[in-house]
């Protein structure tokens, strides 16, 4: 979902910005399973088609590759930590650069009904602004 929507705003936004390629991969993700059918439904519900997405690991060859490195949780960014020698200095919570007092978490859904994956896009959707302004600075642009 991440991907998606972070995807269509970056779309919005003025070169680079709208020039840069946004990839999911999971940390404990396999290659190639099809994304949940409650992933679908809460993005269709805001307009976004995921049905063709895939699953993939996230590799050395993706962390090499990556300017910025977005998380869910502490627990994922301890996960890529472990994984990676040397560990990545570029993993960010995706709420990390939220105004003070905003949860800096988000639960991953995985398995639940489809009002937690809602309220997984909502919180992802909430925190979208402060990741651009983010990545903004990150690309030298005003």
């Amino acid at each position: 979902m991440v991907e998606a929507l972070l995807a269509h705003a970056l779309k919005a936004q003025p070169a680079p910005l709208n020039q840069w390629k946004v990839v999911s991969a999971g940390v404990s993700a396999m290659e190639g399973d099809t994304v949940s059918a409650n992933s679908v439904a809460a993005l269709k519900k805001v307009g976004l088609n995921i049905s063709g997405h895939r699953s993939q690991p996230l590799t050395p060859e993706l962390v090499e590759r990556a300017d910025v490195i977005l998380v869910m949780t502490e627990s994922h960014r301890a996960m890529i930590d472990l994984m990676f020698e040397p560990a990545p200095e570029n993993v960010y919570l995706l709420r990390e650069f939220m105004p003070e007092g905003a949860p800096r978490e988000i639960v991953d859904p995985y398995g639940s009904a489809l009002p937690a994956y809602e309220a997984c896009r909502d919180e992802i959707v909430e925190a979208i602004p402060s990741v651009i302004a983010f990545l903004k600075k990150q690309a030298g642009v005003a």
